[in-house]
């Protein structure tokens, strides 16, 4: 492989530049050893000035001058890339996707027989370095390819491994999981605003209770229902809050949500084989 960069790009999305800056960060390696191409020369040039990674408007070239490759396309542009791909990818490449629902199985089946495949499912805070990624290895992928793949991703926030059968699923939590989070702090907000609070302290308050709560799961290492219980004093104002939570099936809605985002998941995976 002549002119070899460390890796590729294939998609200059946002997803794809979190990656990127999370890597320069990690001094993953030099900018100049990354390579990303895209349809959109002006996103191309974005990249090139802000980072100073090479660019190429030509998809085959990225194949030709990387072993390991990111597809960060979306995946209704999967199968028309993995026809374009087919003829420059090797058995030597590593091919990671983090196109969402697109099974391993559909991937493998278009490139080289033998093809060693990673997918993973990011979700949106990596844009801050303080996402959560699952990775899911494919029939050839080695341990030594996962161990890279969880390099670079760890890069942008925390790594699990899961079996492949576990992506929907994953994508029903943690990937439509910021989602959950944002409707969620809406809701509060505007339920402090009712409560007579300017939407500047309403907000200011739900963020503030958002990254306490979070930091007190993460640091003392208990289970959310400890700390629950720790707040709620039997008669009092936690409880009675708690009560109308539960009232309105608020835990089971949490249930149906992850359940509908998980199938639809798999929905759209089945629609690829």
């Amino acid at each position: 492989m002549t002119d070899a960069m460390e890796i590729g790009f294939i998609g200059a999305g946002q997803m794809a530049e979190a990656v990127i800056r999370g890597l320069l960060k990690a001094n993953f390696c030099p900018s100049d050893r990354i390579l990303a191409s895209d349809i959109r020369e002006e996103r191309l040039d974005e990249l090139r000035v802000q980072y100073g990674i090479t660019v190429t408007p030509k998809n085959p070239e990225v194949v030709r001058r990387c072993e390991t490759l990111i597809l960060a396309v979306k995946p209704q542009d999967i199968p028309v890339l993995l026809s374009e791909l087919r003829p420059f990818v090797q058995t030597e490449h590593l091919v990671i996707s983090i196109a969402a629902g697109v099974p391993v199985a559909y991937i493998e089946g278009k490139l080289t027989h033998g093809v060693r495949v990673i997918r993973v499912m990011p979700n949106t805070p990596c844009l801050l370095q303080m996402g959560c990624s699952a990775l899911a290895a494919g029939r050839y992928a080695t341990k030594d390819d996962m161990m890279k793949a969880k390099t670079i991703f760890h890069a942008v926030g925390e790594v699990v491994e899961v079996k492949e059968r576990l992506m929907d699923a994953v994508t029903g939590l943690s990937g439509n999981g910021p989602a959950y989070v944002f409707l969620f702090v809406e809701a509060l907000i505007d339920a402090g605003v009712r409560m007579g609070l300017s939407r500047l302290d309403a907000k200011k308050l739900v963020l503030g209770t958002l990254r306490g709560a979070s930091k007190m799961l993460e640091v003392t290492g208990s289970h959310p229902a400890q700390l629950r219980e720790q707040v709620t004093s039997p008669g009092g104002t936690a409880m009675a809050a708690l009560a109308e939570m539960e009232k309105g099936a608020f835990r089971y809605l949490l249930f149906r949500a992850v359940e509908a985002g998980t199938l639809r998941s798999r929905q759209l995976g089945q629609s690829m084989t």
